[in-house]
């Protein structure tokens, strides 16, 4: 065992302790469902013991509970990348409403993030929170045709723990995609899709991105994620590529398909979910992943599984988003 490594996240100290087994590129990859019509955005939720993720043609959430698949909820807006807030609250990253939302208790739909300067998003694809409460999220225009874009940059922006300012952090992206934060959150990974690489950000005090640098080079680059050690997991044209927290490729997890997207999970969050095409696989490691958890878990507040769509009810919390 490594000797337990302590870092600080806010106020609050959190104890990492991490198996020092080499990873085992090697080992069965597992697939649990097929039949999708294209898989992303997969999400642990551990108040529930489940995984939900996007169908996101199907326009559906759908949940993996013991064993099995339900729909978690329809229509999902086309939604892509999907997180947890502090508060255990879904965040999800729209394409068919290009915009950023999250689930109330009362089952409403609040938008946190739509326009820029007064100009619809492209399409919000992934998303990450950090400890403080901010919402970071990528911005290409996968979900919206050309003639339909008011935007003519590809941005990766913020949400301030308020949710009352939307920041533009960085714009020079072809098709930023995925992003994750180190088990520190001194720095940000974002990946560009169409660059073929992972850049890799210093995060100041005030929540901004300084000191871009490519971290990696990732042919396809999509979803990503980071364990408790730092390496860092992205899907790409290959497989599932993780890289050391000094960038160096260490191996590829490959599926029957290819990923778009990943999430650690199950009790011991040891388990890598990959969402890839028309399925889902996992994969077990020895080293957990980064957890998706709220400060003080509120499981009351977590979305309830909505199959009719019926009584989902919408309410805009920042109609008059600040922007910068």
């Amino acid at each position: 065992m490594k000797t337990p490594k302590i870092v600080t996240i806010g106020c609050s100290w959190l104890l990492i302790v991490c198996d020092a087994f080499a990873m085992d590129f090697t080992v069965p990859i597992e697939k649990l469902g097929g039949d999708f019509q294209f898989t992303e955005g997969p999400l642990w939720i551990a108040a529930n013991n489940a995984l939900v993720f996007s169908d996101i043609p199907a326009n559906r959430i759908v949940s993996l509970h013991d064993g099995k698949f339900s729909t978690f909820r329809t229509p999902s807006n086309n939604s892509n990348g999907l997180t947890l807030d502090k508060q255990g609250r879904l965040i999800a990253c729209e394409h068919g409403t290009r915009r950023v939302t999250r689930s109330e208790a009362d089952g409403s739909i609040s938008v946190l993030a739509e326009r820029y300067q007064g100009k619809r998003l492209n399409s919000p694809n992934d998303v990450v929170v950090a400890s403080d409460g901010a919402i970071y999220f990528t911005d290409p225009p996968y979900g919206v045709k050309e003639a339909e874009r008011e935007l003519d940059f590809q941005g990766v922006y913020r949400i301030s723990p308020d949710g009352k300012t939307l920041t533009l952090l960085v714009k020079d992206f072809i098709k930023p995609n995925g992003l994750a934060f180190t088990p520190d959150e001194k720095i940000l990974y974002v990946n560009d899709t169409e660059g073929g690489h992972i850049r890799a950000f210093d995060v100041a005090a005030d929540g901004t991105l300084a000191n871009g640098r490519i971290f990696a080079k990732v042919p396809s680059a999509d979803g990503m994620k980071v364990d408790c050690e730092g390496n860092v997991f992205c899907t790409s044209a290959t497989g599932v590529m993780v890289f050391d927290a000094k960038g160096q490729h260490l191996g590829t997890f490959s599926a029957a398909e290819q990923p778009a997207n990943c999430a650690f999970g199950d009790s011991d969050w040891k388990s890598l979910y990959m969402t890839c095409r028309n399925g889902l696989y996992r994969v077990r490691l020895t080293v957990p992943g980064v957890k998706v958890v709220s400060v003080v878990p509120h499981t009351s507040l977590l979305p309830r599984p909505n199959t009719s769509g019926s009584s989902q009810k919408e309410s805009n919390s920042n109609p008059h988003i600040l922007k910068e």
